[in-house]
């Protein structure tokens, strides 16, 4: 049981805390997120939207304990009805976004609009936006060749674990999370052995992996195979494509067993080829290792540049992310309250509470 007030903060409690401030003082929004990784990426969301009058304040969960996640994000609201105005989540979506209403937690999250999910799985997902790969390359090497085409890749890795994310989706609208486990898809859509002379071998080699699965699960499973098209149709609608299925697979895992299986051996390749051009350029040995010795210095761990990269904001995803934030916004700007502290801009005037007519004022009112 909560035995300190600040363990009882909701919206409310944030909004009379702002009226409480100097007038000219920015309204304060407390923004709950899962984890130390989710700050960064919901600060820099919110950055563009600060104003002279609104701040954005990310917080973890709880101040009183190391608890956190999308459960805690929630709950330190108190419930939905500790959201609202001056308190909001953010939260990763993972498949709730895809359920669509079929279980509690799907309904509470696409319905509460003071709930800001990520629409993709996780925030790893933008991280690993095709189209901003070969600058995480080029940040963590410092050599602009563009060894393999990152676009085109991911989309084939979309095209080949579509129709078994599909069969994924589907059990777990069917609440069935045992028959095929969000770890077992992992498991075999994941990239081994990856080959930067021939790219590609390592996704005909997944491929095989899935065709023996679907081929298992329209087997054992044949009722449910006849509602994919329809489901397929759904997702559609929610942005999946055989295309982006990458953007809408565990964050985690995308990150760790399929874009840095191909990012490590990439940047060793660019690294290999910068210091071979250091020692083709060097006039002697003393310069050689004073050059080689600035480059090594200059580089960046390939894992540390994609968890700092931001360069996803033309993602339909992230526009999409944006426009709830936008809307959110124009909402408390709106409302009967001031969007800089909550005061109200609809009191009557003096002459009006009076009913005094023009020119008079209270003064020597009995």
């Amino acid at each position: 049981m909560a035995k300190r007030l600040t363990e009882h903060v909701t919206s409310s409690w944030v909004g009379a805390a702002n009226r409480m401030a100097p007038r000219k003082a920015k309204r304060r929004i407390i923004a709950y997120v899962e984890s130390y990784d989710d700050i960064s990426f919901w600060r820099n969301l919110f950055n563009d939207y600060e104003t002279s009058t609104c701040v954005f304040q990310v917080m973890l969960p709880s101040s009183s304990s190391l608890a956190k996640g999308k459960k805690m994000a929630l709950m330190n609201a108190l419930g939905d009805s500790g959201l609202g105005e001056n308190m909001i989540a953010c939260v990763d979506s993972d498949y709730d976004y895809l359920m669509q209403g079929t279980t509690r937690l799907s309904r509470r999250i696409i319905n509460n609009p003071f709930i800001f999910h990520t629409y993709t799985y996780a925030i790893e997902n933008y991280q690993c936006y095709a189209g901003s790969l070969h600058e995480v390359c080029v940040q963590a090497t410092l050599n602009d060749r563009q060894l393999i085409d990152f676009q085109d890749f991911l989309e084939q890795y979309s095209r080949i674990v579509y129709p078994l994310f599909l069969w994924s989706v589907l059990f777990y609208r069917h609440h069935d999370l045992n028959t095929f486990p969000l770890t077992d898809f992992c498991a075999i859509v994941r990239i081994h052995r990856f080959n930067i002379k021939e790219p590609k071998a390592c996704l005909r080699n997944m491929e095989r992996d899935v065709r023996q699965k679907l081929s298992e699960l329209s087997q054992k499973h044949s009722s449910l195979s006849e509602q994919l098209p329809g489901l397929a149709k759904e997702l559609e609608q929610l942005g999946v494509t055989p295309d982006t299925t990458y953007l809408f697979i565990q964050g985690h895992h995308l990150m760790d067993n399929v874009v840095l299986k191909i990012l490590a051996p990439v940047c060793t390749q660019l690294r290999r080829e910068r210091e071979n051009e250091i020692k083709a350029l060097a006039g002697h040995s003393i310069q050689y290792r004073n050059e080689l010795t600035c480059y090594q210095n200059s580089q960046c761990s390939v894992e540390l540049m994609l968890k700092k990269n931001t360069n996803y904001k033309d993602s339909y995803l992230y526009r999409k992310l944006c426009a709830d934030v936008e809307r959110f916004l124009k909402r408390i700007a709106s409302s009967k309250k001031d969007i800089r502290h909550g005061y109200c801009t609809n009191l009557p005037s003096l002459q009006q509470y009076y009913k005094l007519p023009a020119g008079n004022s209270a003064k020597g009112r009995k």
